[in-house]
Parts: C-alpha cells; sequence; structure tokens
C-alpha cells in the first residue's frame, strides 16, 4: 500500500509560508538544492525545472501523485501555469476553487479523505501531501510519514503546517536527520 507523506518546508516556530504565501525568506542554498534535486526532484515544480538544472524526462524517485489544497495551487495559477507538476498525477482539493481549466489537474471539491484512501490502495510509488496547513490538518489521520525541511529562521506568523484543530498526532523519527552547512535540517518521521 502506498503512504501519504507530507514533503513539506517550515520555519523554525512550524510556518509553511508567510500570511501572503511568502516562501521567500527561507534560506535555499546551491547545497541544499543539489540534495533536493538527487533525493527528490519531483517536488521541484515542472516549469522550473530547466532553470534548476534538472532535465525534463528527470524520474520520479519517491513521488508519482500529489495532493494539494488551493492555497498550495494558486501561485502556480498567478503565474498562469495550471499544471505544476506535470510529470505527476496531481490532485487539488478545494470547495471554493470552482473548476480548473487543464485535465492533468484534478479537481476534488469534497471528500479528501476518500481521495487519500482511495489513492493509498493504487499501485505505484508514494503520494506527495503537498499542502497546505489546511488540507494538511484535514487529512493528519491519514499522514503516514512526515519529511520536513526546517529552515534556520523564525516567521513570526503565517501559515502553519497544521492549520486546525488541537489535536497531538504522535510520529517516531525513522531516520537520522541531516543538518546542511547553513542549518537547514531535514527529520523524517513515522506515524507512531
Amino acid at each position: 500500500m502506498r503512504k501519504l507523506v507530507y514533503f513539506v518546508g517550515m520555519s523554525l516556530d512550524g510556518y509553511i509560508a508567510g500570511p501572503g504565501g511568502e516562501i521567500d525568506h527561507y534560506p535555499l542554498p546551491e547545497h541544499m538544492l543539489d540534495w533536493i534535486r538527487t533525493e527528490y526532484p519531483e517536488t521541484l515544480p515542472t516549469h522550473a525545472r530547466p532553470h534548476l538544472g534538472l532535465a525534463a524526462d528527470e524520474p520520479n524517485r519517491k513521488f508519482d501523485t500529489l495532493v494539494m489544497g488551493r492555497g498550495t495551487y494558486d501561485p502556480a495559477l498567478a503565474i498562469g501555469t495550471t499544471s505544476p507538476y506535470a510529470h505527476m498525477r496531481q490532485y487539488v482539493v478545494s470547495s471554493t476553487l470552482g473548476r480548473i481549466d487543464d485535465p492533468s489537474v484534478e479537481l476534488i471539491e469534497r471528500d479528501p479523505i476518500g481521495l487519500v484512501r482511495a489513492l493509498k490502495q493504487e499501485d505505484g510509488l508514494d503520494i506527495w501531501l503537498a499542502g497546505g496547513g489546511k488540507f494538511a490538518a484535514a487529512v493528519l489521520d491519514e499522514i503516514d510519514e512526515l519529511v520536513i525541511k526546517s529552515y534556520p529562521v523564525v516567521s513570526g506568523a503565517g501559515i502553519p503546517a497544521f492549520a486546525g484543530e488541537f489535536r497531538p498526532t504522535l510520529f517516531t523519527p525513522t531516520r537520522r536527520a541531516q543538518v546542511s552547512a547553513n542549518g537547514t535540517q531535514v527529520s523524517w518521521f513515522a506515524r507512531a
């Protein structure tokens, strides 16, 4: 059975973006980008791959399916990109978006839990939960693993990694954390 993996970057105080969706305050030095290109190349958007030194046909290593909330999809729409991860199956969960004008991106207006459970039953690589915080909170009970890139910055405010109700959920470390030269730490956890 495939796993739902929340692969996400966040500040030291738990924000995945600033109040307006900003992510440019997270330091991303070349060595960290090299690590992403090697370990998780599919998490780099299709339209940015040529600019980031990735071949268009770079194979997916961990994920072949992506689920995201509207807040994660909106930045792509803002730059005129309707299929930001064309190298994967893409699902956008939103009850307010209305429609998506791209046949390669499926809009899910209700039952995100049902979607995730159905995807887990399929064959293939794991499923990437790309964000955002509201969507992650809505499917918290279905998240099997967390891969957290913790950047050495305090945001102070913004979009939390889990924007929901108080619901303590225990996860256990599965690998030794990796710390990059600038202090960015990558940690792996599995549901306890």
